[in-house]
């Protein structure tokens, strides 16, 4: 697995998704880390001194795997870039089709059912 920075894991990852337009797959997982093995962070927690998580982005083909880590500083650039990969990119979903509110009001309604009417007697 190879580890780049956010720009050209960025680039990388629209390659894979060009090279898998016609046939293919690329799955994409998000994890929290730390960056820090589970002792140093007991360590620093137990210090009081406060631990930076990112994000572990790793993406792949089935042929290779691409990874960067994202902190919190570099988040909302990151993730504006990675909507618009994945905009662009994603061709293939097909809409949903929805029904109009109003055939579907009509297609619930019972047709021919009558209603009982009740009066009361007065005395």
């Amino acid at each position: 697995m190879v580890r780049l920075q956010p720009d050209p894991f960025l680039n990388e990852l629209t390659n894979m998704f060009e090279r898998t337009t016609e046939k293919g797959s690329v799955w994409v997982t998000l994890k929290h880390s730390s960056d820090m093995s589970k002792v140093k962070r007991n360590k620093m927690k137990s210090a009081g001194e406060k631990i930076e998580f990112k994000c572990l982005v790793r993406a792949t083909d089935g042929k290779k795997t691409i990874a960067t880590t994202v902190g919190p500083k570099d988040h909302q650039r990151f993730q504006a870039s990675y909507a618009t990969i994945l905009k662009a990119r994603m061709t293939a979903l097909k809409r949903r089709e929805r029904k109009d509110k109003k055939k579907a009001a009509d297609a619930d309604k019972k047709p021919g059912g009558s209603k009982k009417s009740s009066t009361k007697a007065s005395t």
